[in-house]
């Protein structure tokens, strides 16, 4: 069997295939740079959330600190180890510390 393929017929069929192929590449960038945006805010986002969080983490780690601070102070006092008026100035302290991060928590 002998197949007669014109050599016109088959360039024009390539080079068709070839700029579909430049249109497809094209939507696909145009797509990816959409995303590419998207995902640049959210890591931006991200990276915002993050900072917040390092925040207060080290803000409730040191009144986490005083807290502890004080109730060791109390139970020294009770121990009779420490004055009352120490053990209630230690208490105080923690007190204040706890109102200072709740009131920056709703300032914000």
């Amino acid at each position: 069997m002998n197949v007669t393929v014109n050599l016109a017929a088959l360039w024009a069929l390539v080079c068709v295939a070839l700029i579909i192929l430049i249109i497809f590449c094209i939507v696909l960038v145009k797509h990816l740079i959409v995303t590419i945006k998207h995902t640049n805010q959210i890591l931006a986002d991200t990276e915002t959330i993050s900072g917040i969080a390092a925040d207060r983490t080290k803000e409730v780690n040191e009144a986490v600190g005083e807290v502890a601070k004080s109730v060791s102070g109390i139970a020294d006092m009770i121990k009779g180890k420490q004055s009352i008026m120490g053990a209630l100035a230690e208490f105080v302290k923690a007190i204040v510390s706890l109102k200072n991060i709740v009131s920056k928590k709703e300032d914000k």
